[in-house]
């Protein structure tokens, strides 16, 4: 048995009928698409290097202990793969409708928490691979390696290893208590050696509890109301999806005209798709700013390869009153440099880890009440995932793009998720079915605040670029002259590089 950690299991448990904890995307291969078998294949190679698609979720009676990861041992791997067709003529609506409507279904908790759907059809000689896969089991930056795990960086895949994989007999419900009574009797001793590590090293311990106090301080942000828009309220449990499409270049020549980050240039832009939603929306922005949870991955370099969920928080407010896209981005960059001074992503993670003093009965209440009141303090999620920046394949064909799912939580009627792929750097934009059917104008409004900002850096640029100086004069010739006035030839501005 592994136990989950507090936050793994917070994602089991503040799902509900409506808000439903799977991550995913759809991922565009180029063609021929696959025979199933072939794919069955392909993928079934890989699980020897991911046990946890070949578990399932035990919850412990009575909620004495977290849950726990528990071997499968009627796993079929047919089960969780599964075929369909983009209907014709197979084009980005027929898929954006395909990828919404397999994203609306729950995963089934009594299997392994993830699905696969290959789905045939699309214009261009494509295909497509739609996955889903429940929170409790990864975070994105660790979903992002098993996307490297499950894919091949060349065409033609190394041999498969040997799958030895029997599974271990399920626990009985009183083995889950024993085991969980067990873990919290070792707790006083866990506190006895904490308190004799104080005693040795009594300053140390106390520089780490007055900065770890300061940390968690620096979530005070949460405490505040975010603004009353129409993203927050009710939602049902039925999804939209759409996409917005850009390149890491892109950003990156932004950001050296303007300073920042990769991630302040994708904020200000994603600023500039809600400034464009509300006012379609006939909202006064002119005075507002929109609240948006930017997860940050907390996973040492050590740790990669292990896919629990290791993440932290900020709290951002998107200028969306601000007209002016470089403006907009200075405020998001002079933010951004604020917040991770004040260290606010570490407090929340002091914040998160806490729960593992806390009994798994009151955390799974916690969990429930915290998705039930409302959450007047947050407007939206963004999270950004760096993928491989190298082609990946599956099956022997490349995968062309990537377009990120992120779920929805209790009264949250929009979210973003962004990953870059190989030189792509593309948006997924979840919206809730019946309150937020004009997602597709924040994605152009994103694609529109791209090009205008890139548009302002080549101008930028340009102006910055010095004038060529003038050839020194041939001692041959003369020269050349018109109306008296000497002309130094190839002068001029150069043009931009």
């Amino acid at each position: 048995m592994q136990r989950m950690s507090p936050l793994d299991a917070s994602f089991l448990h503040i799902e509900n009928a409506v808000s439903h904890m799977h991550i995913g995307s759809a991922a565009i291969f180029e063609g021929p698409p696959p025979e199933h078998e072939e794919i069955l294949r392909a993928i079934g190679a890989k699980l020897p290097f991911v046990p946890r698609y070949r578990q399932k979720v035990q919850f412990v009676p009575l909620a004495l202990g977290r849950p726990v990861w528990v071997d499968d041992p009627h796993f079929v791997l047919d089960y969780h793969i599964r075929h369909t067709a983009i209907p014709r003529p197979g084009g980005e609506e027929q898929l954006r409708n395909l990828v919404s409507r397999v994203m609306s279904q729950r995963l089934d908790r009594g299997k392994p928490l993830w699905e696969i759907w290959i789905a045939e059809g699309l214009q261009d000689d494509r295909w497509v691979m739609i996955s889903k896969t429940h929170h409790s089991m990864v975070d994105g930056v660790s979903s992002s390696d098993l996307l490297s795990v499950i894919m091949d960086p060349t065409r033609e895949p190394p041999p498969a290893p040997p799958d030895r994989w029997r599974p271990e007999p399920e626990p009985n419900p009183a083995q889950l208590v024993t085991d969980a009574l067990a873990q919290r009797a070792a707790s006083p001793y866990e506190a006895i050696r904490t308190l004799t590590s104080a005693v040795r090293g009594p300053r140390r311990v106390a520089r780490n509890v007055v900065q770890a106090t300061r940390d968690i301080s620096a979530t005070r942000a949460w405490l505040k109301p975010g603004s009353a828009t129409s993203l927050n309220g009710p939602i049902g449990p039925h999804r939209r999806w759409t996409w917005a499409r850009g390149r890491l270049s892109d950003v990156k020549a932004v950001r050296e005209a303007f300073g920042g980050t990769v991630n302040d240039v994708v904020l200000a832009v994603i600023t500039n798709g809600f400034r464009d939603l509300l006012l379609g929306r006939q909202c006064d922005v002119s005075e507002l700013t929109i609240r948006t949870l930017v997860p940050v991955s907390v996973r040492a370099s050590s740790q990669r390869g292990t896919y629990d969920n290791k993440v932290s928080a900020m709290f951002a407010d998107l200028p969306v009153g601000i007209a002016d896209p470089v403006e907009r981005l200075d405020a998001v960059r002079e933010q951004m440099e604020d917040l991770k001074a004040s260290r606010q992503a570490v407090g929340a993670e002091v914040l998160t880890s806490m729960g593992g003093f806390a009994p798994a009965m009151f955390l799974s209440l916690g969990a429930r009440m915290s998705m039930r009141m409302p959450q007047r303090n947050l407007n939206t999620v963004t999270t950004n995932v760096p993928g491989p920046q190298h082609p990946m394949y599956l099956a022997g064909r490349r995968l062309l793009e990537v377009f990120p799912y992120v779920p929805l939580g209790n009264n949250i009627r929009v979210g973003l998720a962004i990953y870059s792929y190989d030189g792509g750097l593309n948006y997924g934009v979840t919206g809730d079915y019946d309150t937020a059917p004009d997602i597709g104008v924040l994605a152009a409004g994103i694609e529109a605040g791209m090009d205008e900002l890139l548009t302002l850096a080549g101008r930028r640029r340009a102006a910055a670029a010095p004038a060529s100086a003038p050839p020194p004069p041939r001692p041959q010739r003369r020269p050349a002259t018109r109306n008296g006035v000497t002309r130094a030839r190839g002068s001029g501005p150069r043009s931009p590089s």
